[in-house]
């Protein structure tokens, strides 16, 4: 059979595979080639830090696997992941996620890295930590930098086991405001009626900061955090209009927990054994769940735009590759850089006044007969299916796929 993506109202079903495995090698040759450079300026001396064992929550998708590639091959550090994922049937194939882990296990062995990687455990139960603590204790190893990059939109509290549901609503009042489908080129308006109250507190639930504390309380009390470890969750804060339905409204409240979390985080651990956490803000990409979000199609194609125009556009790799060489492990410093709030940014190209200024010019006069001299929806495009392993270059999508293992 041929697999050709399917999609439905800005949400693909489907994944190819292939496409999903030379995904993850393009990524990860990507982070090869930035190790050779660091390597040729001398950034990995003896006296540069890095990371040596890497735990990711989240580790199949976006900035989780983007941060899994930059640790294991920028880095040469083991590391162990994880993400609930469905694998393939007979008729159907897995999600991306199902593949890009695979892939991310065969090249990190290939290259002589240890990985353990769970796609079948729930990230946010008592045994996807209990296996973490157990790899490390198998290995006689502690983790120095702990990941937590989930972005489910359902939580199962290990205790209780009730289930709670993220929304993304506003608060206190109906968002109304211009939204792209990448796909047909149309600009339509979508309004989101008002959270409830217990909307509000179930979207914290699931993606604010109360698993991040549960795991690394978890990890302390095993004795497998390091001396000093860094603890890190990623959060977005984007431009002023898309605060409505982002910032302000119920993923914000969720966000603005994860950075209480992190303050909290370390005013428990440091004095105890060294540990620091931080929220990093990170530049805007296509994600699987970027595409429904209104208003957020077009501002993404819109920045990209500018941010191309200007050689300064950074997918989920470049992000990594920042976050790592010139933040947490930049040869020389003795603090990681952060903003008035503690947050580690490196949303700092996106949020440029010039870069906002322009972006925000052209969405007051963009439709749909300017939309590609103004913005770049076939970018948003590709990125959005390729993530799903589709568009994918040196992959021939004509050739038959025998099965979806």
């Amino acid at each position: 059979m041929m697999i050709k993506p399917m999609v439905r109202n800005n949400i693909c079903i489907n994944a190819h595979p292939e496409g999903c495995a030379t995904e993850v090698r393009l990524q990860a040759q990507r982070v090869k080639n930035f190790r050779e450079h660091l390597k040729n300026s001398g950034g990995n001396g003896t006296t540069a830090p890095k990371p040596l064992r890497v735990l990711v929550i989240g580790c199949s998708t976006g900035y989780g696997l983007a941060s899994r590639l930059t640790a294991a091959f920028g880095y040469g550090a083991e590391t162990v992941g994880f993400s609930y994922e469905k694998e393939p049937s007979a008729s159907k194939s897995a999600t991306p996620g199902w593949y890009f882990n695979r892939e991310f296990d065969r090249l990190a062995a290939a290259e002589g890295l240890f990985s353990a990687t769970f796609s079948e455990i729930d990230a946010f139960s008592h045994a996807a930590k209990q296996k973490a603590i157990e790899i490390a204790k198998a290995r006689g190893f502690v983790y120095d930098l702990v990941i937590y990059s989930l972005a489910s939109p359902i939580r199962v509290d290990p205790d209780s086991g009730t289930m709670y549901r993220s929304v993304l609503k506003p608060i206190g009042r109906l968002y109304a405001g211009r939204t792209l489908d990448v796909f047909t080129g149309k600009i339509s308006e979508a309004s989101i009626q008002p959270a409830t109250d217990e909307e509000i507190a179930d979207t914290v639930k699931v993606m604010g900061g109360e698993d991040w504390q549960l795991w690394i309380e978890a990890l302390d009390k095993a004795n497998v955090l390091a001396p000093s470890a860094i603890t890190l969750a990623y959060s977005y804060i984007g431009p002023s209009f898309s605060w409505p339905i982002y910032r302000d409204g119920t993923i914000g409240q969720a966000k603005l927990h994860l950075e209480k979390t992190a303050q909290n985080l370390t005013a428990k651990f440091q004095p105890k054994n060294g540990l620091k956490a931080y929220v990093s803000i990170n530049k805007a990409v296509v994600t699987r769940a970027s595409a429904v979000i209104p208003v957020i199609p077009l501002y993404i194609s819109t920045l990209f735009k500018v941010m191309k125009e200007r050689n300064i556009h950074e997918d989920c790799v470049d992000q990594m590759i920042r976050l790592f060489s010139e933040r947490l492990y930049m040869k020389g410093i003795s603090k990681i850089p952060t903003d008035a709030e503690s947050r580690i940014r490196i949303d700092d190209l996106e949020m440029g006044s010039s870069v906002q200024s322009e972006v925000s010019a052209r969405l007051a006069s963009v439709d749909e007969t300017n939309l590609s001299a103004l913005s770049d929806p076939a970018g948003f495009k590709s990125d959005f299916l390729r993530a799903h392993g589709f568009e994918v270059p040196g992959v021939d999508y004509e050739r038959e796929v025998v099965s979806f293992e």
